[in-house]
């Protein structure tokens, strides 16, 4: 991978973790009454939007999401590890695929927003759209599945430590090796717990029990609504830490391609 991709690469995961600072900063606001609002993906560019410089800041934020949805798609296609042919390596590259696609659709939402003033936001409706087809069920379900699997990789990587498998530690300081061990723990546990309660509302919805499934802003509702503000709080301070590992990680990337 020659440097200005690498660069690009970087700045893709600096733009993933201010997205989720952002999110987890609002949300954790709202949870201890100084402001703020639950919030997801969408949110977190309103915001940017309505502060000073915003079509500015929206616009250095498109670029580093094109980024990170190039880097994974191009490590999806090319990078090291077990191929499609092999089990583990469809999945994992399948992944990769999915996270790339998101992040573009992000980066093309702040786009959309620079131009137009308008947010794109229409995730509810997709879900409402899928449940009236034949096949709607049956879809969500596989949705829910998805990120029920999510969920428990998320725990795996936070408990076994894998996630400092994708940083050069021996280019860390002791004071930040400490820092990104911690703020791993922390952030793949919150991520793992927020991508938990998606799966559960997405089940509910595909056995017709829910009205929706919604994003971020419905898990965090379910936090509140059944556990509380504090607890809501804890897990949105949670996604602050994975912002700060995306921080460090973006510096220090092993990036295998």
């Amino acid at each position: 991978m020659n440097n200005k991709k690498e660069k690009l690469a970087r700045a893709g995961m600096v733009a993933k973790g201010a997205v989720y600072a952002l999110i987890g900063v609002l949300t954790a606001m709202a949870a201890f009454n100084l402001g703020g609002s639950k919030s997801g993906s969408d949110n977190a560019l309103q915001f940017l939007a309505g502060q000073p410089f915003g079509q500015v800041l929206l616009g250095a934020l498109a670029i580093g999401l094109f980024g990170y949805a190039f880097y994974r798609i191009y490590e999806a296609v090319n990078g090291p590890g077990a191929s499609w042919s092999e089990a583990k390596g469809f999945v994992k590259r399948a992944g990769f695929i999915v996270s790339g696609i998101f992040y573009g659709a992000l980066g093309f939402t702040a786009t959309k927003m620079i131009v137009s003033g308008s947010s794109g936001s229409g995730g509810n409706s997709a879900v409402s759209t899928l449940m009236s087809k034949p096949y709607g069920a049956y879809v969500i379900g596989f949705v829910a599945l998805c990120l029920l699997g999510k969920a428990l990789f998320q725990i795996y990587k936070a408990y076994s430590g894998k996630f400092r498998e994708d940083v050069k530690e021996s280019s860390l300081s002791q004071k930040e090796r400490k820092a990104l061990i911690r703020a791993g723990k922390i952030g793949f546990t919150s991520r793992g717990i927020v991508s938990g309660i998606l799966a559960f509302l997405f089940f509910k919805v595909a056995l017709g029990n829910g009205a929706d499934a919604g994003g971020k802003v419905a898990a965090f509702d379910f936090l509140q609504d059944n556990f509380g503000a504090a607890v809501m709080g804890i897990v949105a301070l949670g996604l602050v830490a994975y912002a700060v590992f995306m921080f460090i990680q973006a510096k220090y990337a092993q990036i295998r391609i």
